[in-house]
Parts: C-alpha cells; sequence; structure tokens
C-alpha cells in the first residue's frame, strides 16, 4: 500500500520480490488435478509480509477456498544470472487447516485430508519461482516434506506446480534497484536557447531599423476613368444642402452664465464667422452648434433646413476641427490624412479614389510639399512640421470628406496672413463649389479675410452684439453712431469696440485734457469718457474752429484730483465712444486744442480734438437726452456700455430680419411635413431627415487602426525592444543564479523564490500598460466624437498590438531560457504548463493595468492604483501568507489574487511529482513534494483550476476595458 497523498507517485511492482506486503495469484498446473476438477478451476494465493516476516498460502477450487497455511518465521532471496531470474521464500513453521465440505476437504466424491493437514503439515516449506530463456522450466512451485509425498501419492508429481502473477503497490522509489535521477543541465540546448533569443532580438532591432528609415510609399500619379470621377464626385456632393438656424442659444455652467439668448442662421453656399475677443464664449458656442456634449447645462432651439434632427443625424453630416492639434507625433502627414480619409469617406468609394482625394486636398492646403514629414512632437526624437503645418493637416483630415457643415475651431491661429488667407480660401472654394455650410471661430482677422465672410456673429461676454448678413454690418453700426473709420480693419474694430464696452464705467470719472491757446498753457477736463472726439486722419468731421469766447477760453474749472491721459487713452476714447447721430458736431473755433502728453500728435490730429468743457464759475451744461440715444437695456446687464450695444442690436432691422428668415425657414419645413405653417417648432427632433457616408465596417476599421498602431509602435520602438532586452537579460542572470536545482529541501526554497521572482517581475513590468491609452486618450475622445471609427475597433487593435509584442513574446523568451538552467522537471507536458501559466499571468496583469489606465486619467495616481493591486494579489499569492493561516472571513480574497493562481499552478506543475530528500544524522530521508505543498497550503489538485481562474480574469477585465472605454472616454466639453 502506498500512503496517503503519495497515490500519484504509485507503481505496480510485478517482480515476485516483496518488499512491504505482495499479492500472488496462481493457476494450479498439476494434471491429475486438473483432469479431476474438470470444469472448476483450481488455483492458489500466496502473500507476505516483510515487517512480520509471514506469509500465508490458500488453495481454491471453483473461486472457494479449499484450505489454507499460515507459515511464520519466513526469509526470501532473488538470484539473477545470464540465462534466468529466481526468487524463493522458505519458511520455518507452517500450520494448515481444511475448510469442510470443500474439495480434498470431505466434499462427495472428494477425499478428505484435514487430519493430515492438522497432523502432518509442520514445515519447513518454500514457495519458488524461477524465469529463464527455457520456457519449460519457468514457473512457480510450492513444497513442504510431508506435503508433497501427499501430492506424488495421490496426484502423481512431486509438489503442488504454480504459474503465477505477483504485484505489490510502491512508490516509485521503493522499487527495487531504483536510483534518484540526476538533474543534468543540457548546456549546449542553454546556449542555443540564448543565441536564437537574441538573433531574434537582433531581427526585431533590424527590421524596426528598417521600417522607422524606409523612405514613405511614393505614389505615382493617379489616373481615374471619367466613370469613376463621376461617381466618387456624386459620393461626395449627394449630401443635401445644409442651412443651419438657431435661436436663443443659452449656457450655464455651474451657475454661472456662459452664453445668453443668442441668435443666428447660415445658408448653404455661406461662410459664418464666429468674432469675439478672448473669453467672449466663441468655443463654447462653437461647440453647442455642432453638437458636442457640454458638460453644462444647454438650451435654444436648432434647426437644419427648418427642421430639428438628432444629434446623431447631425453629426453624420458635419465636420469639426479643433483648436489644439492631437494626432500621432510617430506618423506623416500623408498616413494621418489617409487615415481620416479611408476610415471616414464612403465605403462604396475605392482606395484609390481616396488617395487622390487626400492629394487634392494636401495641394489646396499647400502641405502637399511636407506629404512625407512625421508630424512630430516637442517630446519626440524629432520636432517634424511647424504648428502651422500642422493647423492645417487637422483641418485637411476634415475638408478631406466634404462635409455638409464644417466647423472650425480658429483655423488661423499659428499661421502666418498668407497661409491664413491660403485655409480661408480653402473654405471658400469648399462652400462655393459643392455648396456647404462653413461656420467657424477667427480672432481678428486680417482684412482679405473678412472680405470673404457672408455671415458674422459678434460676441461679447456670451452676449449677441450683431448676428446679420456680414455686408450689412458697417451701415449697421454706422447707424448706431460706431462708425469705423476708413483705413480701419473692421474686424480689429469691432472686436476692440466691444472690450472698450465690456470695460466697467465710473461716470464720476474726470479726465483732464491740457492746450495750449494764444501761448498760454490751460487745462480742461472732460465731463466725461464719452465726450464727442475727432481725428483728422480717420474722419470726415471737420476742424473745430472755435473754442467759445477768449474769457472762457482762459479760465477754466480744474478738477480736485489731476489725472492725465496717455495718447492711447485719448485715441481709444475717440475711436470707441459713441458718436451722437441727432445732432450735428458742433463746430468749435479758435485756436487748437492740446491735451497734455500729445506732443506726439500731427498738427491736423491736434486741431480736432474736441473739448466738452465746464466753464470757470458755471455749472455744466445739462443733458437733455439719453446720450446714447438707445433703448434700455435687456435684463440681465452687464452694467457696461455692453449693454447698449446688446439693447442696439435688439431693436434693429438686422435683428428683426434674422428673426423672420428662422420663422420662415421652420413654417417652410412644417409646411413640406404636411404641418399647418405657424405650428410650433420646438418639438421632438425628426430622425431621418439628413444622411451621412456608409462609413466602413468594424474589421475594416480594425485593419486601418491596426496598421496604423503597429506604425507607432515600431517608430517608437524603445518600450518594446526594453521588454525584450531586458528578457534576455534578466533570463541569463535568474538562470545564473538557481542554475542547477537539485532535489534537496533547500532546492524547494529555491524553487518557491524562483516562481516568486519571475511573477513578481512580469506583475510590476506590466504596469507599462497603464500609459497604453495614456498618449491617445484625447486623440480617441475626439476622433469617437468624430464618428471615425467603433471604439471596439479601436480598443480590439490596441489590445492586440499591445498583447503580442509585449505581453507574449517577452514571457515566452525569458520561459526557454530560464527553464533549461535551473533544470526544472525536463519534460515536454510540464514544459508546456510552466509556458501557459507565465503568459496567462502576463495577460491577466496587463488586462488589470489596462482596465486601470482607460478608468483613471492621471498617471500619478494610475500608477498608485496599479501598484496597490499588484501588492494586494502579491500579499495573497501563497509565498508571504500560509493559506491555512489566513482568517476565514478573509479567506476569500485569495481567488482574486492573479499571484495565487499563477503560484500555485506553477508549484503543483513542478513539485507535485517530486520526492525531496532531506540529509539527517546520516540518513536520507525522503519527503514527497506533494506534503510540502500540502503543508504550504497549495492544493495539488487545482492545477487546471488555477489555469482557469487566470483565463477568467483576462476575460472579466478585457470586457470591463472596454466597457470603461465605451462609458468614460467621451467627450465632454
Amino acid at each position: 500500500m502506498v500512503p496517503p497523498e503519495q497515490e500519484d507517485g504509485a507503481v505496480c511492482y510485478r517482480e515476485g520480490l516483496v518488499v512491504n506486503e505482495n499479492y500472488q495469484i496462481c493457476d494450479i498446473t498439476n494434471r491429475k488435478i486438473v483432469d479431476q476438477l474438470k470444469e472448476q478451476k483450481p488455483q492458489a494465493t500466496f502473500s507476505c509480509n516483510a515487517e512480520r516476516q509471514t506469509c500465508n498460502f490458500q488453495f481454491w477450487v471453483g473461486q472457494m477456498e479449499s484450505f489454507y497455511c499460515a507459515l511464520d518465521t519466513c526469509n526470501w532471496k532473488a538470484e539473477a544470472t545470464d540465462t534466468s531470474n529466481s526468487t524463493t521464500y522458505v519458511c520455518d513453521h507452517i500450520v494448515c487447516s481444511c475448510i469442510p465440505g470443500r474439495f480434498l476437504c470431505g466434499a462427495e466424491n472428494s477425499i478428505d485430508i484435514g487430519d493430515f493437514l492438522d497432523q502432518e503439515i509442520k514445515g519447513p516449506a518454500t514457495f519458488s519461482t524461477i524465469r529463464s530463456e527455457n520456457s519449460k522450466e519457468d514457473g512457480s512451485k510450492f513444497s513442504e516434506p510431508a506435503m508433497n509425498g501427499l501430492i506424488s501419492s495421490v496426484f502423481g508429481d512431486e509438489s503442488i506446480q504454480l504459474q503465477c502473477h505477483s504485484g505489490e503497490c510502491l512508490y516509485r522509489t521503493e522499487v527495487p534497484g531504483y536510483e534518484r535521477p540526476i538533474n543534468k543541465i543540457n548546456t549546449p540546448l542553454i546556449a542555443g536557447v540564448i543565441a536564437g533569443c537574441a538573433l531574434f532580438v537582433l531581427a526585431a532591432i533590424l527590421l524596426v531599423f528598417f521600417l522607422s528609415r524606409r523612405g514613405a510609399r511614393r505614389y505615382g500619379p493617379i489616373h481615374l476613368g471619367d466613370d469613376e470621377q463621376e461617381e466618387n464626385a456624386k459620393l461626395l456632393a449627394d449630401h443635401k444642402p445644409a442651412a443651419l438656424y438657431f435661436d436663443n442659444v443659452s449656457y450655464n455652467l455651474k451657475g454661472k452664465q456662459i452664453l445668453t439668448g443668442i441668435r443666428g442662421a447660415v445658408h448653404p453656399g455661406e461662410l459664418l464667422a464666429i468674432m469675439g475677443a478672448s473669453g467672449a464664449g466663441k468655443t463654447s458656442f462653437l461647440d453647442i452648434m455642432a453638437r458636442k456634449k457640454k458638460r453644462g447645462i444647454v438650451s435654444g432651439d436648432f434647426w437644419l433646413n427648418g427642421e430639428k434632427v438628432t444629434d446623431d443625424e447631425f453629426r453624420s453630416v458635419i465636420g469639426f476641427v479643433d483648436q489644439e492639434d492631437t494626432m500621432l507625433p510617430t506618423l506623416t502627414v500623408h498616413e494621418t490624412i489617409l487615415d481620416s480619409a479611408l476610415l471616414r469617406l464612403p465605403k462604396e468609394m475605392s482606395v484609390t479614389s481616396k488617395v487622390q482625394k487626400v492629394e487634392d486636398v494636401e495641394r489646396q492646403l499647400g502641405i502637399y510639399h511636407i506629404r512625407h514629414q512625421v508630424i512630430g512632437s516637442e517630446e519626440g526624437s524629432g520636432r517634424g512640421i511647424s504648428g502651422g503645418e500642422k493647423r492645417r493637416v487637422g483641418i485637411a483630415c476634415e475638408l478631406v470628406t466634404s462635409p455638409s457643415i464644417l466647423f472650425l475651431d480658429e483655423p488661423t491661429s499659428g499661421l502666418d496672413a498668407y497661409n491664413a488667407f491660403n485655409v480661408v480660401e480653402c473654405l471658400v472654394t469648399l462652400v462655393k463649389t459643392y455648396n456647404r455650410t462653413v461656420v467657424f471661430t477667427i480672432h481678428q482677422p486680417r482684412s482679405n479675410i473678412v472680405a470673404l465672410f457672408d455671415q458674422l456673429i459678434l460676441l461679447a461676454q456670451g452676449r449677441t452684439v450683431y448676428s446679420g448678413p456680414f455686408d450689412k454690418c458697417q451701415n449697421y453700426f454706422d447707424g448706431i453712431g460706431y462708425s469705423c473709420p476708413p483705413g480701419f480693419n473692421i474686424a480689429d474694430y469691432l472686436v476692440d469696440l466691444t472690450m472698450h464696452a465690456s470695460t466697467p464705467y465710473d461716470p464720476d470719472e474726470q479726465v483732464e485734457i491740457a492746450f495750449s491757446a494764444n501761448g498760454d498753457d490751460a487745462t480742461t477736463r472732460a465731463s466725461s469718457t464719452r465726450a464727442i472726439k475727432s481725428i483728422a486722419s480717420i474722419s470726415n468731421v471737420s476742424a473745430m474752429n472755435s473754442l467759445g469766447s477768449a474769457e472762457e477760453s482762459q479760465t477754466f474749472l480744474r478738477p480736485k484730483a489731476k489725472r492725465k491721459a496717455s495718447i492711447r487713452q485719448q485715441q481709444e476714447r475717440q475711436l470707441y465712444s459713441r458718436k451722437n447721430t441727432a445732432e450735428p458736431v458742433p463746430q468749435i473755433s479758435g485756436g487748437s486744442v492740446r491735451s497734455e502728453g500729445d506732443s506726439m500728435l500731427g498738427d491736423d490730429e491736434r486741431q480736432h480734438w474736441v473739448k466738452l468743457s465746464k466753464q470757470q464759475g458755471q455749472p455744466p451744461p445739462p443733458l437733455h437726452e439719453d446720450p446714447h440715444d438707445l433703448p434700455p437695456a435687456a435684463p440681465g446687464a452687464t452694467g457696461t456700455d455692453l449693454d447698449v450695444l446688446i439693447s442696439a442690436y435688439n431693436a434693429s432691422d438686422v435683428a428683426a430680419a434674422l428673426h423672420d428668415d428662422i420663422n420662415a425657414a421652420a413654417d417652410t419645413a412644417a409646411e413640406s411635413n404636411g404641418h399647418p405653417i405657424g405650428s410650433p417648432n420646438g418639438g421632438a427632433p425628426h430622425a431621418g431627415k439628413v444622411k451621412g457616408y456608409r462609413k466602413p465596417r468594424i474589421h475594416t476599421q480594425f485593419l486601418i487602426l491596426s496598421r496604423r498602431t503597429w506604425r507607432n509602435i515600431y517608430r517608437n520602438p524603445m518600450l518594446m525592444l526594453t521588454h525584450y532586452a531586458i528578457a534576455i537579460i534578466l533570463a541569463v542572470f535568474i538562470g545564473f543564479l538557481f542554475y542547477g536545482i537539485s532535489d534537496d529541501l533547500a532546492s524547494f526554497q529555491n524553487r518557491l523564490g524562483f516562481f516568486f521572482f519571475i511573477l513578481s517581475l512580469f506583475g510590476f513590468s506590466t504596469l507599462t500598460s497603464l500609459t497604453v491609452f495614456a498618449p491617445e486618450r484625447l486623440l480617441f475622445v475626439r476622433e469617437r466624437a468624430k464618428g471615425y471609427y467603433q471604439p471596439i475597433a479601436y480598443y480590439l487593435s490596441k489590445v492586440v498590438f499591445d498583447i503580442v509584442p509585449l505581453r507574449l513574446i517577452p514571457p515566452i523568451i525569458m520561459g526557454v531560457i530560464v527553464y533549461p538552467m535551473t533544470g526544472l522537471v525536463p519534460a515536454w507536458s510540464e514544459f508546456a504548463k510552466f509556458m501557459l501559466f507565465i503568459v496567462l499571468f502576463n495577460l491577466a496583469a496587463a488586462t488589470i493595468c489596462l482596465f486601470i489606465g482607460i478608468c483613471v486619467k492621471n498617471q500619478g495616481v494610475a500608477n498608485l492604483f496599479g501598484v496597490l493591486v499588484m501588492l494586494f494579489s502579491l500579499l495573497f499569492g501563497g509565498f508571504l501568507l500560509n493559506h491555512n493561516t489566513i482568517p476565514k472571513s478573509l479567506a476569500w480574497l485569495q481567488n482574486l489574487s492573479i499571484f495565487h493562481y499563477a503560484f500555485e499552478g506553477l508549484i503543483v506543475n513542478e513539485a507535485r511529482y517530486l520526492s525531496l530528500v532531506d540529509k539527517q544524522y546520516g540518513l536520507d530521508i525522503e519527503v514527497p513534494g506533494s506534503a510540502i505543498l500540502s503543508s504550504f497550503g497549495f492544493n495539488t489538485l487545482a492545477l487546471w483550476r488555477d489555469a482557469i481562474g487566470l483565463g477568467v480574469v483576462c476575460g472579466v477585465f478585457l470586457v470591463l476595458g472596454y466597457a470603461a472605454l465605451h462609458i468614460v472616454l467621451v467627450e465632454k466639453r
């Protein structure tokens, strides 16, 4: 029998020599006995116990026992020659007894030898077996002097003759002649494996070097047939022209009103510019019009061709260019734009046509000559293209799809004047050629760009200063008393006007103006900064010829607090103060007017400064009308002159015409849909009113994104090559430390330490997976919002190209090196299980870190979470804390530890069938490995359960990672 927990190492020893307790079953071959019994089969059993030195012999007929003999004081021996092997058992004493009524013991037609057995059989008895080349002599026989006499007289044979089969269940180390195998290290194999891994890494380095240095693919001229050109043009022109209307648009963020009551319209074939100073709300308003998800509360009505459409349908026909460029720095300009075209242009369109479309856009934007340059970044190895060129690449990624409506957030930012004009001119071409609609924000454009505008919205502090046709803008501001002087860029004038109008005004402010009259210096002060001023070089107001009587010109009331105005302040007040249109400008005669500090002004400029003076000793003249001549400010006023500008616009004909245009569009759409004219147009959005391109399917998106990801990897190969190099170096170092592990108890500790270190190394090295999405988080969020691809396609491409090069190859390299060096079990099945566990563990750790990296945006916090998860898993791995000592209330936590699954699987795979020798007091004490594993709290039968556990962790966190990507990484502005 085999002791408990050693069943897996049991063998059946069949050589017939007793070790502990053996059993033999024999067929009796005496001819007379066999003939007499006929159909009944005579048999005998023989068993011996080594510890008691006793044996038993039993005689059976027809599987029924006839008599038995107990033998004691037994000894045995085995002999082996060149031609035969024999075993002999000799017992000094024997006692036999019959079972009444059985064959040879009183059965019918049978003799009864009961008395003979009891009185005559005394011993000694022998049981011998021989195996030789001469098969005639082979067999066993049981002999005892008295028994032999009986057999010879009754059956004619000298003894009981037998053919036996023996067996004894032993642990494999108990088999006679067993020698413990000595672990032999296959040095040539180790050297070959290391050399092979080194060659693999060298080949990878050369491949990466070749791919990264290889010149970008040069495309020759592309020739399309007439039919294909017409079909492609139709695909791009199939979009329904889009007119965009919006009314009462407001936006509130955390209680702060960002936008208030904005109204406007832009029609197909028109260019709408949104202008305003910094902080006016241009970008927020553009985001809202483009249906971007905002963090605050958005309200207002939006119509597309007079109808309300769903956000998803609206996004399918628009393009959006962000102010900040987000592109992969390792891709070239052409690859970046081509990826956008391949992912977003109609799937029916051929690849050749898409490439031609990309090249056309590159030529339009003036970036064709840099198409093979990498984007680059400040942090990378090369700077790449300039900031202005990056902006044009971002615009090209949207223009390549020819969207019905294109939104751009300050597209000219970072560009020189020439290239800025080229960009806007390209937008105009798109607008006029394809009847598209373009909406963009812009900050103080040059005059030739301003001339290209069709519609203008001027914002200040989130309110509308002007919204309407650009060609009516100047007349409108002239009409309310804010004339743009000749020679001024009206865009600069309007933005600066809103800035000055937004400045809080102190009505008690007094500004002193010094001038010279008749050669005497004197001073005057303006009653308010709204004084009527005129500069000759920029105004048509005639020179003032008189300043009043001589007495009045010599005496003026001085302010209590003297304050001088700089030239800039004087000019700004002159330009941005409203002219009273109700009365003609008074003509002032006399000497020239000159304020203190304006010596740099020319004579023509000095003579046209107008003073609003208070005569000495007289109160200032009363104002009999509103100096601004405008309606009162609307509710929610800012307390500045901006309220006056807003009120003026709300009461203007331009605002009324815009309101009528919006209502007319809504009524026309309602009538075409079968609703009565004038019916409420604020109902639910209608689906199916607009249609975007049919994008490529998910598997095509996956292939495109995989190619892009692979390019990014091999052009930035340091992380991948570092993993490979470290795997080889550490494998050789670890193999040297644990070289040739033996089978003693000390080696068991080495095995535990080896597996623990391997798992710790892979566990903490997978923390690099935290940064898989970090560099592309913003890129993914924006591309997803623009409808480049489905999140599942992007996720699979990132997972595949992170797992294969970084999570599968390094553990395989390390495993094939350290396994033969350390002398672990030299069997292919055990080696395969070893590789399985380290690969599964690596994948499980990587997917956990991937999930954390997606959920946690801050890299420092993500690293902290990753380290804590690994340490927690390590604590319950089974090496630092024995399973049997864990409190029962916390024992379930071990089921969450990937270190536990991997560590238990590795050590059980190695030591389950291992016998360890402990040399104590000159004796070799063998300890089964399974017994040691049990004492450490490992389950020797849980190997495949552990493998399944690691696989489940991989699958669960892969699904959780995608769920987090789908839910968490959503654009909110």
